[in-house]
């Protein structure tokens, strides 16, 4: 097999799967404390138009990843307090936000459609490293979010398994009533988790309109949200492990066309992502398959302050 294919092949496997692993360790940290959050797909379209948008108009991509991770904590802030002020059900309020967002993407993104993005966020070469054989190109040629992506998961795992932090934020996932007798606010800490999944899905959502795809279309998401679901699960709640899920799930994105001329339907591909949620969300149904896999004990379970 050519050596200039295998290295394409990596890198684009990497590109496709840097926005689900930013997705996926939000949700992580969100679901890590006790709220699953449905609506990642809403909140990478909302991110998405709000990143290509604000980086058209005023020619800076940073300031459109900034401006897609405030459009990923605006819908997350509104789960938030539906699910952990008002103690609604999760699961709807996540399916609602999703609708509530790809919906207003579509209305926001409509004078953006066919327009190219003229300043996308480019790749950077790190010197030295760059020059190595094979793994230079695959590596150390990469965009600035890709390199954003793995520091991050590298941080959460810090966070959650060596400080007080990640402590309080595992306590108030399994055991809420616990976390609130040694003095845990057990709402707050919630919200904070998810807002910070908020932000990671809005720049997931950039990222494909920034970098991924240098422009806007209606639906880019492409079912993105609802493949990082199961990816949190796949991935057992570890930021790490997140990491080699995220990239295998890229590399069967863009492995598709091959997969096509393989005889295997391209609608069938289209319903993987959604046929991995179900899945997903079964085993979690189970409070037996859920302790065998290490799920957080209260996800998805409301909290009442005592």
């Amino acid at each position: 097999m050519d050596t200039a294919f295998v290295i394409a092949t990596i890198g684009r496997a990497f590109t496709a799967g840097t926005p689900l692993l930013l997705a996926t360790l939000g949700e992580i940290i969100a679901e890590r404390a006790g709220v699953m959050n449905l609506g990642i797909e809403g909140m990478m379209a909302l991110g998405a138009v709000a990143g290509f948008g604000v980086s058209l108009e005023s020619g800076s991509p940073w300031l459109g990843m900034l401006a897609a991770a405030l459009a990923g904590i605006s819908l997350s802030a509104i789960h938030a307090f539906v699910t952990i002020g008002m103690r609604a059900g999760q699961i709807v309020s996540g399916i609602a936000l999703t609708m509530f967002g790809l919906g207003l993407s579509a209305l926001i993104g409509k004078g953006y459609i066919g327009r190219p993005l003229q300043t996308p966020l480019h790749s950077i070469t790190i010197p030295g490293l760059a020059d190595l054989p094979f793994i230079g190109d695959i590596l150390f040629r990469r965009d600035p979010i890709f390199y954003f992506a793995i520091i991050i998961a590298a941080l959460i795992w810090i966070i959650l398994y060596k400080t007080r932090w990640g402590i309080a934020i595992r306590s108030v996932g399994e055991n809420p009533l616990a976390a609130e007798t040694m003095g845990v606010d057990v709402a707050w800490v919630r919200v904070w988790c998810v807002l910070f999944g908020g932000a990671l899905s809005g720049i997931a959502g950039g990222y494909l309109s920034i970098v991924y795809n240098p422009s806007w279309i209606e639906g880019m998401t492409a079912g993105r949200g609802w493949i990082v679901i199961a990816l949190v699960i796949f991935s057992f709640w570890n930021p790490l492990r997140a990491v080699v899920a995220a990239f295998l799930f890229g590399g069967i994105d863009v492995m598709q066309f091959s997969l096509q001329s393989l005889g295997i339907s391209p609608n069938l591909l289209r319903m993987f992502p959604y046929v991995a949620t179900i899945v997903a969300l079964l085993i979690t149904s189970s409070s037996i398959t859920r302790r065998h896999i290490s799920a957080p004990e209260a996800l998805g379970e409301p909290y009442q302050p005592r």
